[in-house]
């Protein structure tokens, strides 16, 4: 996969994707990390990626000059493979796992980190943008939900955490029933007068099994019963 940032801060990243299972995907030559600075594609001495909005009101609004041009070059870089373009902000498409595995199964991805109070709803009416967002609050800028994503997408691709299973019983999978991870434990078998639970320890993997989805179950009523009935709850990331 390949992943492209068109950002106003693209040091921000650069220890990110340096950094673990981000590192060790691009050294198996498994995942391709752009950055592009926008400011690269402005016309004025000050490189203005902003400006007033129209009709008034608060905050600067990015322009979609700089961005137009900045998307059109970066997509032009790989013939024959656009992109999947996403745009970081608060309205939209809520980020989760199940996106993350559905983005995971594209060959690339174009994410603009949004800024400011906003930016012109041309960027998403002439390029076709996803608005994305990872919750329900307001960040300074899109560098951070962009580098949730790259992280959340990477570690989905093939071969990149090892072992397939890994990511089947965690929180959220659908393979576990879309439930939060059970409890999990290792050595010692007791610490501090609190022992790991009997039935892990016994051998038995069917009541290894059931326990572990009882738990489950358990946890994810106590924490986030909405995933039990996710169209009567809405909740982000």
């Amino acid at each position: 996969m390949r992943i492209d940032v068109i950002t106003i801060f693209p040091k921000m990243f650069e220890g990110v994707i340096s950094q673990s299972m981000l590192r060790i995907a691009q050294e198996k030559d498994i995942l391709q990390v752009g950055l592009t600075d926008l400011r690269d594609y402005t016309t004025d001495k000050h490189r203005s990626v902003d400006d007033r909005p129209y009709g008034g009101g608060p905050g600067m609004v990015m322009l979609v000059e700089p961005v137009a041009k900045a998307v059109r070059d970066v997509r032009a870089r790989v013939p024959g493979k656009p992109g999947r373009l996403l745009l970081t902000c608060p309205q939209g498409r809520v980020f989760n796992q199940a996106l993350a595995r559905e983005l995971a199964g594209e060959e690339r991805l174009v994410i603009v980190a949004g800024h400011y109070e906003g930016y012109d709803e041309r960027i998403v009416e002439l390029l076709g943008a996803e608005r994305l967002s990872i919750g329900d609050y307001v960040l300074t800028g899109g560098e951070l939900p962009a580098m949730v994503v790259i992280d959340a997408v990477t570690r989905l691709l093939p071969d990149v955490l090892g072992d397939p299973e890994s990511t089947a019983c965690e929180s959220f999978a659908s393979e576990n029933e879309g439930l939060l991870e059970y409890p999990q434990y290792t050595r010692p078998a007791v610490f501090e007068g609190h022992a790991v639970p009997q039935v892990l320890l016994s051998g038995d993997h069917a009541k290894v099994d059931d326990w572990r989805r009882e738990q489950a179950l358990e946890r994810t009523r106590k924490f986030r019963p909405d995933l039990l009935n996710p169209g009567q709850t809405k909740q982000g990331s």
